[in-house]
């Protein structure tokens, strides 16, 4: 398991930034969500001790929940490969064939969605602007690099 570094990339927050790994395959990349969001767990067990302490039997099934917090962190993912794009969310897999994606939209705020042929979006679960370098490597160069075109850009400003 390799992270993918692009030295561009600029680090926003620990807990936002994605974990890309590259599969034994070699053409499979995988973006999760960072191992630091577990560290949240520790929170929701200090609240589900505190509601416990307050009526253990109104509030023992709360418990459930720390352990439906772990499966969503786990769970959450976007696979890239030579055949199309994998979204795994919460409750749903989509699998997007590369002749289906017609490209990316960055809304603001929001999750990074691929645009599919007809118009319709779906959310790509863990990925950020700052995956595209790892978006166009694992594509195969169906979706465009944005850093890599500033960087020509500066490039031909410089000449």
């Amino acid at each position: 398991m390799v992270r993918v570094p692009d030295p561009a990339e600029k680090k926003t927050s620990a807990m936002t930034e994605s974990s890309t790994v590259t599969e034994p395959d070699g053409e499979t990349v995988t973006f999760r969500i960072s191992g630091l969001a577990y560290l949240t767990l520790g929170a929701t067990a200090i609240v589900i001790v505190i509601l416990m302490g307050a009526s253990f039997v109104w509030f023992s099934w709360t418990i459930v929940l720390l352990f439906l917090q772990a499966w969503w962190i786990h769970r959450l993912r976007t696979v890239v490969g030579p055949d199309g794009i994998r979204a795994v969310s919460t409750f749903r897999t989509t699998d997007l064939p590369w002749d289906d994606v017609k490209g990316l939209a960055f809304p603001k705020m929001k999750s990074v969605r691929a645009v599919r042929a007809d118009g319709t979006t779906v959310r790509l679960p863990a990925v950020g602007f700052r995956d595209t370098p790892a978006l166009h490597v694992a594509s195969g160069g169906r979706i465009p690099d944005p850093y890599a075109a500033a960087r020509d850009a500066e490039l031909a400003a410089g000449d």
